[in-house]
Protein backbone atom coordinates (compact mmCIF):
# COMPACT_ATOMS: atom_id res chain seq x y z
CA UNK A 1 0.00 0.00 0.00
CA UNK A 2 2.70 2.50 1.01
CA UNK A 3 5.08 3.92 -1.59
CA UNK A 4 7.80 4.38 1.04
CA UNK A 5 9.50 1.46 2.79
CA UNK A 6 9.73 1.41 6.56
CA UNK A 7 13.52 1.14 6.18
CA UNK A 8 13.48 4.59 4.60
CA UNK A 9 11.22 5.97 7.33
CA UNK A 10 13.47 4.58 10.06
CA UNK A 11 16.60 6.01 8.41
CA UNK A 12 14.92 9.42 8.26
CA UNK A 13 13.95 9.22 11.93
CA UNK A 14 17.48 8.19 12.94
CA UNK A 15 19.00 11.09 11.01
CA UNK A 16 16.64 13.56 12.66
CA UNK A 17 17.39 12.27 16.17
CA UNK A 18 21.16 12.03 15.85
CA UNK A 19 21.73 8.45 14.80
CA UNK A 20 20.36 4.93 15.15
CA UNK A 21 21.65 4.55 18.71
CA UNK A 22 19.77 7.64 19.89
CA UNK A 23 16.63 6.56 18.02
CA UNK A 24 16.71 3.13 19.64
CA UNK A 25 17.07 4.73 23.08
CA UNK A 26 13.84 6.65 22.46
CA UNK A 27 11.79 3.50 21.88
CA UNK A 28 9.74 2.15 24.81
CA UNK A 29 10.23 -1.34 26.17
CA UNK A 30 8.41 -4.08 24.29
CA UNK A 31 5.00 -4.78 25.83
CA UNK A 32 4.49 -8.08 27.63
CA UNK A 33 1.08 -9.74 27.34
CA UNK A 34 1.78 -11.85 30.44
CA UNK A 35 2.07 -8.69 32.51
CA UNK A 36 -1.02 -7.25 30.83
CA UNK A 37 -3.03 -10.36 31.71
CA UNK A 38 -2.07 -9.95 35.39
CA UNK A 39 -3.29 -6.35 35.53
CA UNK A 40 -5.83 -5.82 38.31
CA UNK A 41 -9.30 -4.59 37.39
CA UNK A 42 -8.86 -1.69 39.80
CA UNK A 43 -5.79 -0.52 37.86
CA UNK A 44 -7.67 -0.79 34.58
CA UNK A 45 -10.52 1.33 35.93
CA UNK A 46 -8.06 3.80 37.43
CA UNK A 47 -6.35 4.26 34.06
CA UNK A 48 -9.69 4.66 32.34
CA UNK A 49 -10.57 7.42 34.77
CA UNK A 50 -7.16 9.05 34.39
CA UNK A 51 -7.44 9.15 30.60
CA UNK A 52 -11.03 10.41 30.70
CA UNK A 53 -10.25 13.20 33.16
CA UNK A 54 -7.05 14.10 31.25
CA UNK A 55 -8.91 14.47 27.96
CA UNK A 56 -9.18 18.16 27.08
CA UNK A 57 -7.45 19.08 30.35
CA UNK A 58 -3.89 19.79 31.50
CA UNK A 59 -2.40 16.36 32.23
CA UNK A 60 -0.02 17.68 34.88
CA UNK A 61 -2.96 18.94 36.97
CA UNK A 62 -4.54 15.47 36.92
CA UNK A 63 -1.18 13.92 37.84
CA UNK A 64 -0.77 16.27 40.81
CA UNK A 65 -4.27 15.55 42.09
CA UNK A 66 -4.15 11.82 41.44
CA UNK A 67 -3.67 10.68 45.06
CA UNK A 68 -6.92 12.52 45.79
CA UNK A 69 -8.64 10.70 42.93
CA UNK A 70 -7.49 7.34 44.30
CA UNK A 71 -8.90 8.18 47.73
CA UNK A 72 -12.15 9.70 46.48
CA UNK A 73 -12.91 6.77 44.19
CA UNK A 74 -12.07 4.11 46.81
CA UNK A 75 -8.96 2.85 45.06
CA UNK A 76 -11.03 2.29 41.90
CA UNK A 77 -12.28 -1.08 43.10
CA UNK A 78 -15.09 -1.76 40.58
CA UNK A 79 -17.25 -3.93 42.84
CA UNK A 80 -16.93 -1.58 45.78
CA UNK A 81 -17.86 1.41 43.65
CA UNK A 82 -20.90 -0.34 42.22
CA UNK A 83 -22.22 -0.88 45.75
CA UNK A 84 -22.10 2.83 46.56
CA UNK A 85 -25.43 4.70 46.88
CA UNK A 86 -26.46 7.63 44.70
CA UNK A 87 -25.42 10.04 47.47
CA UNK A 88 -21.80 8.91 47.14
CA UNK A 89 -21.69 9.91 43.48
CA UNK A 90 -23.62 13.12 44.09
CA UNK A 91 -21.14 14.20 46.76
CA UNK A 92 -18.16 13.62 44.44
CA UNK A 93 -19.36 16.53 42.31
CA UNK A 94 -18.29 18.87 45.14
CA UNK A 95 -15.20 16.91 46.28
CA UNK A 96 -12.15 19.18 46.06
CA UNK A 97 -9.78 16.22 45.92
CA UNK A 98 -10.74 15.66 42.29
CA UNK A 99 -11.67 17.63 39.18
CA UNK A 100 -15.39 18.21 39.72
CA UNK A 101 -16.81 17.34 36.32
CA UNK A 102 -20.19 15.60 36.77
CA UNK A 103 -20.14 13.88 33.37
CA UNK A 104 -16.66 12.48 33.88
CA UNK A 105 -17.50 11.40 37.43
CA UNK A 106 -20.50 9.56 36.01
CA UNK A 107 -18.23 7.81 33.51
CA UNK A 108 -16.27 6.22 36.38
CA UNK A 109 -19.45 4.59 37.64
CA UNK A 110 -20.38 3.41 34.15
CA UNK A 111 -16.88 2.11 33.47
CA UNK A 112 -16.86 0.26 36.78
CA UNK A 113 -19.83 -1.69 35.41
CA UNK A 114 -18.03 -2.17 32.08
CA UNK A 115 -14.87 -3.49 33.74
CA UNK A 116 -16.89 -5.82 35.99
CA UNK A 117 -18.86 -7.19 33.04
CA UNK A 118 -15.74 -7.88 30.97
CA UNK A 119 -14.02 -9.47 33.97
CA UNK A 120 -17.01 -11.79 34.43
CA UNK A 121 -16.81 -12.77 30.78
CA UNK A 122 -13.03 -13.24 30.48
CA UNK A 123 -11.66 -13.73 34.00
CA UNK A 124 -10.30 -10.20 34.20
CA UNK A 125 -10.09 -7.11 32.02
CA UNK A 126 -6.35 -7.63 31.67
CA UNK A 127 -6.88 -11.13 30.25
CA UNK A 128 -9.41 -9.70 27.81
CA UNK A 129 -6.87 -7.16 26.56
CA UNK A 130 -4.02 -9.67 26.42
CA UNK A 131 -5.92 -12.16 24.28
CA UNK A 132 -7.35 -9.69 21.77
CA UNK A 133 -5.41 -9.98 18.43
CA UNK A 134 -2.65 -7.38 18.25
CA UNK A 135 -3.38 -6.77 14.56
CA UNK A 136 -6.97 -5.72 15.30
CA UNK A 137 -6.58 -2.66 17.50
CA UNK A 138 -9.44 -0.98 15.65
CA UNK A 139 -11.82 -3.79 16.63
CA UNK A 140 -10.74 -3.50 20.26
CA UNK A 141 -11.24 0.25 20.18
CA UNK A 142 -14.77 -0.25 18.85
CA UNK A 143 -15.60 -2.50 21.82
CA UNK A 144 -14.19 0.03 24.30
CA UNK A 145 -16.06 2.92 22.68
CA UNK A 146 -19.34 1.01 22.47
CA UNK A 147 -19.40 -0.66 25.87
CA UNK A 148 -17.38 1.83 27.87
CA UNK A 149 -18.09 5.45 28.75
CA UNK A 150 -16.14 8.31 27.11
CA UNK A 151 -13.55 5.82 25.80
CA UNK A 152 -13.57 6.75 22.14
CA UNK A 153 -11.01 8.41 19.86
CA UNK A 154 -7.63 9.42 21.25
CA UNK A 155 -8.71 8.68 24.82
CA UNK A 156 -9.03 5.02 23.90
CA UNK A 157 -5.68 4.96 22.10
CA UNK A 158 -3.84 6.53 25.03
CA UNK A 159 -5.64 4.19 27.41
CA UNK A 160 -4.32 1.13 25.58
CA UNK A 161 -0.79 2.57 25.54
CA UNK A 162 -0.79 3.49 29.23
CA UNK A 163 -2.23 0.10 30.21
CA UNK A 164 0.75 -1.53 28.53
CA UNK A 165 -0.84 -3.04 25.45
CA UNK A 166 1.19 -3.02 22.24
CA UNK A 167 -0.60 -0.34 20.24
CA UNK A 168 -0.31 2.66 17.96
CA UNK A 169 -1.55 6.20 18.59
CA UNK A 170 -2.75 8.15 15.57
CA UNK A 171 -1.02 11.40 16.46
CA UNK A 172 -0.82 14.18 13.90
CA UNK A 173 2.78 13.13 13.14
CA UNK A 174 1.86 9.48 12.58
CA UNK A 175 -0.98 10.53 10.27
CA UNK A 176 1.43 12.81 8.42
CA UNK A 177 3.92 9.96 8.06
CA UNK A 178 1.27 7.60 6.69
CA UNK A 179 0.04 10.21 4.21
CA UNK A 180 3.62 11.00 3.16
CA UNK A 181 4.16 7.29 2.53
CA UNK A 182 1.17 7.25 0.20
CA UNK A 183 -1.52 5.80 2.46
CA UNK A 184 -4.76 7.51 1.32
CA UNK A 185 -6.11 8.63 4.68
CA UNK A 186 -7.63 11.99 5.61
CA UNK A 187 -5.75 14.75 7.43
CA UNK A 188 -7.49 13.93 10.72
CA UNK A 189 -7.49 10.15 10.27
CA UNK A 190 -10.62 9.70 12.35
CA UNK A 191 -13.06 8.01 9.96
CA UNK A 192 -13.60 4.24 10.07
CA UNK A 193 -12.04 3.97 6.60
CA UNK A 194 -8.98 5.96 7.68
CA UNK A 195 -8.53 3.91 10.83
CA UNK A 196 -8.76 0.67 8.83
CA UNK A 197 -6.18 1.88 6.32
CA UNK A 198 -3.84 2.97 9.12
CA UNK A 199 -4.20 -0.40 10.86
CA UNK A 200 -3.49 -2.31 7.64
CA UNK A 201 -0.35 -0.32 6.87
CA UNK A 202 1.02 -0.47 10.41
CA UNK A 203 0.35 -4.22 10.44
CA UNK A 204 2.24 -4.54 7.14
CA UNK A 205 5.24 -2.63 8.51
CA UNK A 206 5.18 -4.72 11.69
CA UNK A 207 5.22 -7.91 9.61
CA UNK A 208 8.00 -6.51 7.41
CA UNK A 209 10.23 -5.52 10.34
CA UNK A 210 9.22 -7.75 13.23
CA UNK A 211 8.78 -4.63 15.36
CA UNK A 212 5.88 -4.14 17.80
CA UNK A 213 3.17 -1.65 16.87
CA UNK A 214 4.36 0.71 19.60
CA UNK A 215 7.78 0.99 17.95
CA UNK A 216 6.31 1.42 14.46
CA UNK A 217 4.11 4.21 15.80
CA UNK A 218 6.95 5.96 17.64
CA UNK A 219 9.47 5.73 14.78
CA UNK A 220 6.97 7.05 12.26
CA UNK A 221 6.13 9.98 14.51
CA UNK A 222 9.80 10.85 14.96
CA UNK A 223 10.48 10.69 11.22
CA UNK A 224 8.41 13.70 10.23
CA UNK A 225 6.81 16.89 11.53
CA UNK A 226 8.32 18.95 14.34
CA UNK A 227 11.70 17.54 15.33
CA UNK A 228 11.52 17.45 19.13
CA UNK A 229 14.79 17.41 21.04
CA UNK A 230 15.90 13.85 21.88
CA UNK A 231 17.03 14.75 25.40
CA UNK A 232 13.66 16.32 26.18
CA UNK A 233 11.84 13.28 24.77
CA UNK A 234 13.80 11.01 27.12
CA UNK A 235 12.87 13.22 30.08
CA UNK A 236 9.17 13.05 29.12
CA UNK A 237 9.28 9.25 28.81
CA UNK A 238 10.78 8.94 32.29
CA UNK A 239 8.02 10.99 33.96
Amino acid sequence: MARVSFKTIRARAAKRKGGEKVLTSLLPKKRNNKDLAKLGDDRVLAEMARRVFSAGFVWSVIDQKWPGFEAAFLGFNPRRLLFQPAEFWHDLASDKRIVRNPQKIKSVRENAKFVSDIAAEHGSFGKFLATWPVDDQIGLMEVLAKRGSRLGGNTCQYLLRFLGRDSFILTSDLILCLRDAGVPIGEKGTSKKDMKLAQEQINAWAKETGLPLTHISRICSMSIGENHDAVRLKEIMQT
